[in-house]
Order: structure tokens, then sequence, then C-alpha cells
């Protein structure tokens, strides 16, 4: 099954090997780009499958060896050759797990105060300077669409961004000494991030006929007026009852194309969760209510410890991840999504 498995794999790199330099595709923009992503994605598996034949040939070249005499390293070297190509088997289904269609996508991200008052908007800003420092840190780009009093809202662009960035959906908890807390108590709270694939207009259709645009005056902290024209835009999308609001920029144009923006990547998150239940996009199940016993991720500062209770995963430092240095967490949680799917498939 694997020898069929390594053959199928080398046969489509060859293929892709010769149509990413194919005049006739690199002349179709979006061609290109798929072929570009989908060689990406087999080259980890095709190197795995070349190491698994290098594996192969010294586990026979082993066993020509000892059917010739016994000799204790020969010996040694079969067992280790064996062994090496029951690691590289499961490597290579894992590469092979079918990928979430979403995986190559842009996202936008949702970040709110949850439970804990003053202390979770305080919370909810503190994560978002960590996850926006994580996309800078792995080469892509943020862009601020909303920011106010205990919620963010930011786009991160670049390949690959929603498999990265799924894994940071749900509630963030934190156990702290609030700065605002004069007793040194440690208190709980949380913040909840929504991680939306952001969709295209062929993603998603969006009749204007099902669109309730409002415009207002933008306002600063404390209701204190901070334009003079009514610039600030409310989308209701009547059908889902969706609203989006937009008041950052000093343009009506831009607050509505930012609205657009969130509002496409709800309704195409809220379709998904309608057509693939498996993939858990229900933006719902992601936030949940925010109260302290919904949690995936525990940030415990007076240990200096994250949990991340998905995979019961402890790393002490706190300091690290709190300035964007996630890729443990990251790398963990895929190899487990990964191999969930490696058993679903088999259960299929």
């Amino acid at each position: 099954m694997i020898e069929s498995l390594v053959e199928q794999i080398e046969a489509r790199f060859a293929e892709l090997e010769q149509l990413i330099v194919d005049p006739a595709v690199l002349s179709d923009r979006r061609r290109a780009a798929e072929v570009g992503r989908e060689y990406a994605r087999l080259k980890p598996a095709a190197a795995l499958g070349a190491q698994w034949r290098r594996a192969i040939d010294d586990a026979e070249g082993a066993e020509e060896l000892l059917e010739e005499g016994e000799d204790p390293e020969v010996r040694e070297m079969l067992g280790a050759a064996r062994e090496r190509i029951a690691e590289l088997e499961e490597a290579i289904r894992l590469a092979m797990v079918e990928h979430d269609p979403n995986d190559d996508k842009n996202v936008i991200v949702e970040i709110q105060g949850g439970a804990g008052g003053e202390e979770a908007g305080l919370w909810a800003g503190d994560v978002y300077r960590m996850l926006t420092r994580y996309a800078e840190r792995r080469g892509f780009t943020t862009e601020p669409l909303e920011s106010s009093e205990g919620k963010h809202t930011f786009a991160v662009k670049g390949d690959g961004a929603y498999s990265v960035f799924k894994f940071e959906g749900g509630t963030h908890r934190v156990q702290r000494v609030p700065v605002t807390e004069s007793q040194g108590r440690i208190h709980t709270s949380t913040a909840t991030v929504a991680v939306l694939p952001e969709a295209e207009d062929v993603d998603v259709h969006v009749d204007p006929n099902d669109l309730q645009v409002d415009v207002y005056r933008s306002s600063g902290p404390g209701g204190q007026s901070v334009n003079t024209t009514d610039s600030a835009v409310r989308i209701t999308h009547k059908p889902s009852g969706i609203v989006v609001s937009m008041q950052d920029e000093k343009s009506q144009l831009q607050n509505r194309e930012k609205a657009m923006r969130v509002l496409r990547a709800r309704l195409y998150e809220a379709a998904l969760a309608e057509q693939q239940a498996e993939l858990a996009a229900d933006r719902r199940s992601q936030v949940g209510t925010g109260d302290r016993a919904e949690k995936i991720r525990t940030y415990n500062y007076g240990e200096r410890r994250v949990t991340d209770h998905r995979i019961k995963h402890t790393a002490h430092n706190l300091d690290a991840v709190l300035q964007g240095e996630l890729d443990e967490f990251t790398d963990a949680l895929s190899a487990d999504e990964k191999r969930r799917r490696l058993e679903a498939q088999a259960a299929a």
C-alpha cells in the first residue's frame, strides 16, 4: 500500500515540476498559483518518499549481507533501517492527509474581551499584540481593520495564513494580578478569538438588496466626536442578521469596504459551518460565550507557563509566547489535526 502511495506522490510531483515551468501555466496567473501551492504542499511528501526508498535499499542490502552470514553490526543496521522505514511510512501518510481547503486563504481575526471586566479588555489587547507579532514572525502581512476598547479586528495576508491562525480561534484565559488590583490578588479573565478565512467575491455572493447600510458620525472615547462627517458605516445582512460596523477610517468608502470584507468572511464561515460541520468553522463554537470555564489555552503569569488544553501541551516560556513565539503550539496542533484526519480517513 505504501509503495503505491509513494509511486503516486513521485508521479504527481514529477508532473508538477514540469507544470511549474510550463509557459502556458505561467501565463495563467490563477493556474500558476494553484500549481505553485500544490507543488509546495507535495514537496515534503516527495522528499519523505525519497528517504523511504533509500531506507528500503539499506534494509535490503543488510538482509543480503545477513544471508551470507550472521553479523551483529549488520543485524543492528537492519533493525535501524526497519525502524526508519516505519517512521517514514507514518510521516508519508500524515503528509498526504487531505488538507483543509481553506488553509491557503488569508484570514480575518476578531478579538473581544470576555469575562473579567476591564482586565478582560486589557488582556484582549495583549492577545492582539501576541497574534500580530506572531504573524510578522511568520512573514505574513497584517492590516488593522478595527480597534476599540476591548475589541480588535485585523487581517492576516500570506500563503497559508489560515493553516497557521485557525488554531488560535477560541477562548484564551489569563491568570494574573491586574495592574488595577491593589491587593495583589490573582484574577482570571478571558478574551475570545474568532479566525475567519477571508472570502473572495467568488466564494460568497452578497445580494445588495439583502443589505441595510447605515452611516453615522464616528466618535472617540466617551462619545467625543472625532469626525465631523458621517463616515462610520454599519452594514446589516438582513437574511442572517449579521451586523458589521466600521469607523476607524476617515473615509466612508474605506469603512464600507472594510465592513464588507468582514461581512463576507462571516457569511463564508457560516456557509462552511452549515455545509461541513467537521471543519468546526461555526463562529459560536469557536468563540463560545467567553466564560472562564471555556478555554483553549491558559496563560499563567505566576508560574510563567502556557497550557494548550486541546492537546494537553504546556510550555514554560510565557514571555516568549506573548512576544509571538507560538510555533511550538502551532506545530503540535497541526500534527494532532493531521493524525485525527488520518484516523477519520482510515475509518471512512
